[in-house]
């Protein structure tokens, strides 16, 4: 399952099923979990521990220094979860000591050829990174995020569960849960509908979902007022709750 021109550090820990193409690097401090699978001509560098069954296509740089020019050498790491793929010539950086020291990376998400995750980045599970979509550093993406191609988001932005990033979106503020943006820069334009019918959400939780967006962008009103009216409905639409959490919790405001 190892191919003999695969270089792998002595110390690197590779669980019971892994495959490793040829002229594969593997470096120091890197575990790789069971079932995981490593095309050809893939760096892997460390501190970086990977779970179970992913899959990293050729060419892909998982692990390597952060792309700062504060970083001076510090041990920091990258965190990948299980049931990931990263295809051709993805390149996904360590955190610094700037921020938590740690990129994290959960479950079964899609970084399709030519994406980059910047250092100390945060990725929930099920989120789907289409050809080159960028992530700078300290970018926070919530459960099932979408991005389109080309799509970017700037330092220290947040995207909320469930929302899209259409192609070549530049985004330079925080998209809230369920929210659409377009353009560059981008801007809301409408609910994710056809993500939330794909994840089983109901046509009332949709409906409501909807009404919680016009409240927000289409009434004028002030972005307190309308946090307050959120919050209201909140209390019997849970599916709203993430929506006001995700308000209350920007820090470099909202797209608008």
């Amino acid at each position: 399952m190892i191919d003999p021109r695969a270089l792998i550090d002595p110390s690197a820990e590779l669980g019971t099923g892994v495959e490793v193409g040829p002229f594969t690097v593997i470096g120091p401090q890197v575990a790789i979990g069971a079932g995981t699978r490593i095309g050809p001509h893939a760096v892997i560098k460390g501190p970086t521990r990977i779970g179970e069954r992913n899959r990293i296509y050729q060419f892909a740089s998982i692990g390597d220094d952060p792309q700062d020019k504060k970083y001076a050498g510090e041990p920091t790491r990258l965190e990948v979860g299980n049931d990931n793929v990263f295809r051709e010539f993805c390149t996904i950086n360590r955190g610094t000591v700037q921020d938590q020291g740690v990129t994290r990376i959960g479950d079964d998400n899609l970084f399709m050829a030519y994406t980059h995750v910047a250092h100390d980045c945060v990725i929930g599970s099920h989120v789907i990174m289409a050809n080159c979509a960028m992530l700078a550093g300290h970018v926070h993406l919530d459960d099932w995020v979408g991005m389109g191609g080309f799509s970017a988001v700037h330092q220290f932005g947040k995207i909320g569960a469930h929302a899209y990033l259409a192609n070549n979106a530049a985004v330079t503020g925080d998209v809230p849960p369920y929210v659409m943006a377009v353009g560059r820069p981008a801007e809301p334009h409408s609910v994710n509908v056809e993500g939330l019918k794909r994840r089983g959400f109901t046509a009332d939780q949709i409906r409501n979902i909807r009404e919680a967006y016009r409240i927000l962008y289409r009434s004028d009103l002030l972005l307190a007022d309308a946090v307050d009216r959120l919050k209201e409905l909140a209390a019997t639409q849970p599916e709203l709750r993430v929506f006001v959490d995700f308000i209350g919790s920007s820090t470099r405001g909202l797209i608008r």
